[in-house]
C-alpha cells in the first residue's frame, strides 16, 4: 500500500496509518480523517501507459491509489468500470455541448455504494473481523450485505422504517441480519453506532470510516480515464451523507497531483428541497445544521450528514455549487432519463439529472460546457416511487378483434 498518513479534517492532526483508526483522538466523531498517499512513489508504478495495458476492468486497476493490500481481490465481485454513455438525446433536448452519463446502477448490487462496500469488506478481512455493520437508507446496506455474503462475512444492517421494499428484499436475500429501526436514518445511525461500539463489529459507516471515500473516488478515476483524460467541465451528482461527493473530489484531486489531468471539474451537488443541509450551509456560508428528512429520494434523505467537511470541501475547492430540486422534479427526471436514454434510475439517482436541468435553466451550467452526470442507483430498488407517478396499464382481452378495436382507437388518439 502507498498510504502515507491520516489527517484530521477539523484540526489537521496527523496520524500514522492504522487500520483500526477511524477518527481523530481530539475531535472525536467530528474529526473525520483524510487518507494521504505517497504520490511520488505511486508515480513509479501507476502511469497512463500502464493503465492502457492493464486488462483488469474493475476498480483494482487503480490498486496503488486504494488503501487495501489486495490480498483477497480475486475472490471479490466485479465492481467498477461501469458504462460512460454519451446522452445524445438529452444533449439535443437541452442544447448541451456534451452530456454524458456515468451509469453506476449496473454495479453488482445496482448502486455506486459497491465501490465503498468492497473496500470495507477487504479492510474488515485484513483486520480479521468476521462481522461488519452499518446504518443506511438502503444502498450502502444492500451493497455491504452482497459483498459480505460473497466474502464470507456476517453483515449487521440497520435501516430506517421507510426503507423501500426493493432494498429490503435485497438485504434479506443476501442473508444479512436486518434491523429495521422505528425511526428515520438519524435513529438508525445512532442505534448502529451503539451496537458497533458494544459488540466490536467492523464499522462500515461511510461517515466514520475514512476508507469509504477512497472506494467511492474510483468513479472519478474512471470518468477521467473514459474521457481519455480530458475531464468534463462539470460533474453532477446527488448528495446525502457527503461521502460520495467527497470521494469524487478526492479522485480528481489524486489525478491532478499525479499529473494525469490538467483541471479539476466543477462539482454540482444536488439535494432534495425536503432534505437539504448541505445546500443550506453552502448558501448561507454557515456551519451545517440538521434538517428534516422529507423526500421520496430515500438514498439522499440524510438530515445530519456525517461527512460534512469533505462534502463542503468538494464543492468549495472545485468552485462548484449545491442546488435543490423538489420531489416532483426528481420523478419527472427519472422518467425523462428512462424514456430518452434507456437508463432506469432510482429517485436519489435521478435527482442528479433534475439538478442538471435546473442548473442549465439557471445558466449556472452554460450550454457550451461538457457535463457528466453520475447515475448512482437502479430504479428497480424503489419501484413504488415510480408506480405512483405513472398511469396503470389497461387490461386487454385475449380476443384479438377486441384488442384491434381498442388498439386502433389508441393509435388514432395519439395521432
Amino acid at each position: 500500500m502507498f498510504v502515507k498518513q491520516y489527517r484530521c479534517m477539523r484540526c489537521a492532526a496527523v496520524y500514522e496509518p492504522d487500520d483500526a483508526r477511524m477518527v481523530c483522538d481530539t475531535c472525536g466523531d467530528d474529526g473525520i480523517l483524510d487518507i494521504e498517499f505517497d504520490y511520488p512513489a505511486i508515480k513509479q508504478v501507476l502511469t497512463k501507459a500502464s493503465l492502457a495495458e492493464n486488462r483488469d476492468s474493475s476498480i483494482w486497476r487503480y490498486l496503488p491509489l486504494l488503501p487495501v493490500k489486495g490480498t483477497y481481490i480475486e475472490r471479490a465481485l466485479h465492481v467498477g468500470m461501469t458504462p460512460y454513455y454519451r446522452a445524445q438525446n438529452l444533449e439535443t433536448m437541452f442544447n448541451q455541448k456534451r452530456l454524458s452519463l456515468k451509469d453506476d446502477s449496473v454495479n453488482p448490487t445496482a448502486s455506486l455504494k459497491d465501490r465503498a462496500s468492497i473496500i470495507a469488506v477487504m479492510k474488515a478481512m485484513e483486520c480479521n473481523h468476521k462481522v461488519i455493520a452499518c446504518a443506511s437508507t438502503g444502498n450502502a446496506a444492500t451493497s455491504l450485505a452482497g459483498h459480505a455474503a460473497r466474502m464470507g462475512l456476517k453483515a449487521k444492517i440497520f435501516v430506517p422504517k421507510r426503507a423501500p421494499k426493493g432494498k429490503l428484499a435485497q438485504l434479506l436475500a443476501y442473508g444479512a441480519d436486518l434491523y429495521r429501526v422505528d425511526g428515520d436514518y438519524k435513529a438508525a445511525y445512532r442505534l448502529s453506532k451503539q451496537a458497533i461500539d458494544h459488540y466490536g463489529w467492523y464499522n462500515r459507516n461511510a461517515a466514520i470510516n475514512p476508507h469509504m471515500v477512497e472506494g467511492k473516488k474510483t468513479v472519478a478515476l474512471e470518468i477521467a480515464e473514459q474521457s481519455h483524460w480530458q475531464v468534463p467541465d462539470w460533474v453532477v451528482l446527488s448528495v446525502g451523507d457527503g461521502c460520495t461527493i467527497g470521494g469524487v473530489y478526492k479522485g480528481f484531486s489524486d489525478l491532478l497531483t499525479l499529473g494525469f489531468i490538467d483541471k479539476m471539474p466543477r462539482l454540482l451537488g444536488v439535494q432534495s428541497s425536503g432534505c437539504d443541509p448541505f445546500y443550506q450551509a453552502w448558501k448561507n456560508d454557515a456551519p451545517l445544521t440538521e434538517t428534516n428528512e422529507d423526500t421520496l429520494a430515500d438514498s439522499i434523505a440524510v438530515g445530519i450528514p456525517r461527512n460534512a467537511d469533505k462534502g463542503l470541501r468538494a464543492v468549495k475547492d472545485s468552485r462548484g455549487a449545491f442546488i435543490t430540486v423538489d420531489d416532483e422534479s426528481i420523478m419527472s427526471a427519472a422518467l425523462l432519463l428512462a424514456r430518452n436514454e434507456g437508463v432506469f434510475a432510482e429517485p436519489a439517482a435521478a435527482a442528479a439529472l433534475a439538478g442538471y436541468i435546473k442548473a442549465s435553466t439557471m445558466k449556472l451550467i452554460p450550454p457550451d460546457s461538457q457535463v457528466a452526470i453520475i447515475i448512482s442507483g437502479n430504479g428497480l430498488k424503489d419501484t413504488d416511487a415510480v408506480v405512483r407517478h405513472i398511469q396503470t396499464p389497461e387490461l386487454y382481452s385475449v380476443d384479438f378483434n377486441r384488442f384491434k378495436q381498442r388498439s386502433n382507437k389508441k393509435e388514432e388518439k395519439h395521432e
